[in-house]
């Protein structure tokens, strides 16, 4: 038997070597709760981008911008402390405060969480233009 590469991944069929990515919840709805757990907390500039089709990185981005160390830290905290109290926990956390840019990997949704200054410098949108954005809240 063929075993995954993540605890989010199953196999395609019996004795498929390929494995795709497991939806417990619905990628869209995820999406749009991780958006709507970062309002909460005041994050600036949201966006949901649909990246289905595009690439088969994620389903979707999250993109956020916090104005401080502190706020960037307070926003992670907030949306890993709710999500996995709705048990979806994050998959993998990559990233700090001080670098001022955050990535949370929750399966078919990942989230970017920057300071002002990354944000501007990575461009996501731009690199992503083609993605459609389903939320926009800035």
């Amino acid at each position: 038997m063929h075993t995954c590469a993540g605890p989010w991944q199953r196999p395609t069929r019996a004795g498929a070597r390929a494995c795709t990515r497991r939806t417990d919840l619905d990628t869209t709805e995820r999406a749009r709760r991780i958006a709507d757990i970062l309002t909460d907390k005041l994050a600036e500039d949201i966006m949901v981008l649909d990246l289905r089709g595009t690439t088969i990185v994620a389903d979707y981005f999250v993109i956020c911008s916090g104005t401080s160390e502190r706020q960037l830290k307070a926003l992670v905290d907030a949306l890993m402390e709710q999500m996995d109290a709705e048990k979806m926990p994050a998959l993998r956390v990559e990233g700090s405060p001080e670098s001022g840019w955050i990535l949370v990997d929750f399966g078919g949704v990942i989230v970017h969480i920057f300071s002002p200054e990354r944000r501007a410098y990575y461009r996501l949108e731009q690199l992503w233009s083609g993605a459609k954005v389903v939320v926009r809240i800035a």
